[in-house]
């Protein structure tokens, strides 16, 4: 059944007359008429008796034009509903990103959208990157910001470079160095991210191309909570800079140039994102923000 042919129920319903109503809908009398003729087969009983004045609703008809009613209107609704979600002035973004630059990147980007289109809404997602692209796949998220590049069929629009330092406590035999080898955190223990994280695999990466494979001490999805561990003496961490000394830890610049992470702005390819994500996107992208 065509919700096309329940809408016209309604207005039959409404006129009365298969001529005036054909008329008023700009279709052909013998086209409404079939469309009639379809919806009572497929129901199983009448929902009009002809009558030398037009038609009338039986019993059962009346009951078929209020569920009628009722579809079209959450059609319309729908409708409705979607055209301000996906309006580019007052639509909706779904953007997910990770909590290490939730109090860094993501509100200075943020603000400045807000003052570039005020009436749009961004829905936030603060995740690790795993569930950031299951998201993405799964059109739970519109655009990420993420770190590293997702693999697949992803676009990619870098934003910043971090270096990534060693982070000791204040009282550490490395806390007065300018630079250090990963070759010397042989005998340390580690304070990471759990195994599955992207950063893990940042970190893991780095200490393997140093040949070394410290002990883990403690583990935790959060950066901040990371240094905090640090600094209460329970081991050292390889951090982004921004980190290096919240809890009173001190940074060490990494001997390694791959020491490094690059965060951007990452959405599928594989179909084009609604016009708000596209405006959000292209805001971010323009040379004004780099």
């Amino acid at each position: 059944m065509l919700l096309r042919d329940l809408a016209w129920l309604v207005a039959l319903a409404d006129h009365q007359h298969v001529t005036d109503t054909a008329a008023i809908l700009r279709t052909s009398q013998p086209t409404l008429s079939r469309a009639l003729a379809r919806v009572e087969t497929e129901l199983g009983t009448r929902v009009f008796e002809r009558a030398p004045d037009g038609v009338h609703l039986t019993p059962n008809g009346r009951l078929v034009v209020a569920a009628a009613r009722d579809l079209t209107a959450r059609y319309e609704q729908l409708l409705a509903d979607l055209g301000s979600l996906l309006d580019p002035d007052t639509g909706v973004v779904r953007l997910a990103f990770l909590d290490s630059i939730a109090t860094s990147l993501v509100p200075r980007l943020l603000r400045s959208f807000h003052e570039h289109a005020p009436r749009m809404r961004i829905l936030l997602r603060q995740e690790p990157a795993h569930e950031i692209v299951h998201d993405l796949r799964t059109g739970a998220a519109d655009l990420a910001i993420i770190s590293p590049r997702p693999p697949g069929d992803f676009g990619w629009h870098p934003l910043q470079e971090e270096r990534l330092v060693l982070v000791v406590p204040p009282s550490h035999r490395l806390r007065d160095r300018e630079e250090v080898d990963l070759r010397e955190l042989a005998d340390e223990e580690l304070v990471t991210t759990p195994v599955g994280f992207g950063y893990r695999a940042l970190v893991d990466a780095l200490l393997r191309d140093a040949g070394v494979s410290p002990a883990v001490s403690f583990e935790s999805q959060d950066l901040a909570t990371i240094e905090g561990l640090v600094a209460a003496g329970l081991g050292v961490a390889v951090v982004p800079e921004p980190f290096a000394g919240l809890s009173g830890t001190v940074g060490v610049r990494i001997a390694a140039e791959a020491a490094r992470r690059t965060i951007g702005l990452t959405w599928r390819t594989d179909h084009a994102p609604a016009a708000p994500a596209t405006r959000f996107r292209d805001f971010v992208m323009a040379p004004a923000l780099r």
